[in-house]
């Protein structure tokens, strides 16, 4: 029996190499007569888009010998699949690529802000160029090819990002993806406004896309976290008496902290105890913890980002405060802070729009996309953010039917008419958006369990 099996899958895999030979047989003959036509004819010849292994069999041929020269290009630097063109050693005349490119821009923070504005950025940039490869594999936008130009780096330092965007603007970008950050995203918003299509994938704070009709986002802002926090609190029984600490002097932590508090009598929920720190006394929580402690509270709303709110959760615990723990999307990257007992974030509840352990076969999808082309990480909700912008970018330009040659202004105001036609089925969930560039799509819950998230239902 062990036998039969055996030879059963040798010939199979006989059979398999076989298709193989025959297929890459077929490749070389087509290649070469590709290149012996530009040679007789003395005109440059194309191939279709190429994938990784039929140029490893390309470069494996010697068209020198045939006098012929093959270059391969993809429509930006580095690109996976390129098309190669043939043309004779001794051609005459200059010649161009059959290709017309539509240029796209992430721009981001890299680094300061504690780091933690630079692992969205990275996570945000790493995500477009995934999104954009697959795109251009099936047809790009409108049939043209998106190149991802240099990432912009705004530091999420405002002035920089207004800074970087010209820098963008004069090297050709034609849409941007950003900001990351909601101060710098309002900065480059007001520069953008009717001139340039800008969809934020992250940027939560009210104003950033308020300078212009073509300014889009795809995350919630900081009051509609806040709010619907606290209905979800409110509508699944999680608690009747909550705590908050946050940090008052940052926009993003006191936008979602108004929200909430705003909303929470009217869902149910007593606030007991409003606690604040600021971004410079953000290592000791132990007085604001000892009266959360006193309150009663039985949960406590955490509406800061992940680094702060893993230090809140280790003093939490030396306090021996007892309590429920739940955040918004700042929250999303606990897990991955170094040194962080992950035990202390066991049960803590979070609304964000994406978990990489979520197990649909589009998230697993884009999980392993990411960790195969950046050494097994894993991405975070701004990644998944921000792959879902670059297909409903691509849905608009479609519909919009826009085409490089276009104005920047003309393509702006095209894509904006069309955002208004679309509805994404994304890794975030189905979303359509608003006559002023907002997205309308239900919030997703998570709980941590054994180091994972996991959806609340």
């Amino acid at each position: 029996m062990i036998f039969r099996i055996s030879l059963a899958v040798l010939c199979r895999l006989l059979e398999w190499v076989i298709n193989l030979m025959d297929k890459e047989e077929l490749f070389v003959k087509r290649i070469r007569e590709l290149a012996n036509l530009a040679y007789q004819r003395d005109i440059t010849t194309f191939t279709d888009f190429l994938n990784l292994n039929e140029r490893n069999i390309l470069n494996s041929q010697n068209f020198h010998k045939l006098g012929v020269t093959a270059e391969g290009f993809g429509g930006y630097e580095n690109a996976e699949r390129q098309m190669v063109a043939f043309h004779p050693d001794a051609l005459a005349f200059t010649w161009d690529y059959p290709i017309d490119c539509i240029r796209l821009e992430p721009s981001f923070p890299t680094r300061e802000r504690g780091l933690k504005s630079a692992q969205y950025g990275t996570n945000v940039y790493n995500a477009a160029k995934i999104a954009a490869d697959e795109i251009n594999e099936n047809g790009g936008f409108n049939g043209y090819k998106v190149e991802i130009l240099d990432a912009g780096d705004d530091q999420g330092d405002p002035e920089k990002a207004v800074n970087a965007y010209n820098d963008l603007i004069d090297k050709g970008m034609q849409m941007l993806c950003g900001t990351v950050t909601s101060g710098s995203c309002i900065a480059v918003g007001a520069e953008a406004a009717e001139d340039t299509f800008l969809f934020t994938p992250s940027a939560t704070a009210l104003d950033c896309i308020t300078a212009g009709t073509n300014e889009f986002r795809m995350c919630f802002t900081d009051p509609a976290q806040g709010t619907k926090s606290a209905q979800y609190i409110s509508e699944h029984k999680l608690a009747t008496k909550v705590a908050v600490l946050y940090d008052s002097a940052a926009d993003y932590n006191s936008g979602v902290h108004d929200a909430f508090v705003a909303a929470a009598a009217d869902d149910g929920l007593e606030v007991v105890a409003d606690e604040a720190y600021t971004t410079d006394s953000n290592t000791d929580y132990s007085v604001q913890l000892a009266k959360i402690k006193k309150s009663g509270a039985e949960l406590l709303f955490l509406p800061n980002y992940y680094s702060d709110n893993a230090l809140i959760l280790q003093q939490a615990s030396e306090a021996g405060l007892d309590i429920k723990f739940f955040g918004v999307d700042g929250m999303d990257g606990i897990l991955n802070v170094e040194n962080f007992d992950k035990s202390l974030a066991e049960g803590v509840m979070l609304l964000t729009p994406f978990s990489a352990t979520a197990t649909d076969e589009k998230s697993q999808n884009f999980v392993k996309a990411y960790g195969d082309a950046h050494n097994g990480e894993i991405p975070n909700q701004f990644a998944a953010d921000t792959y879902d912008v670059l297909y409903a970018m691509q849905l608009a330009a479609d519909d919009a039917k826009i085409t490089p040659d276009m104005e920047n202004a003309d393509i702006s105001a095209a894509m904006s008419a069309s955002m208004a036609n679309i509805e994404l089925d994304g890794l975030t969930g189905k979303a359509k958006w608003t006559e002023d560039g907002e997205c309308d799509k239900e919030p997703k819950a998570f709980e941590i369990k054994d180091g994972a998230y996991v959806e609340m239902k």
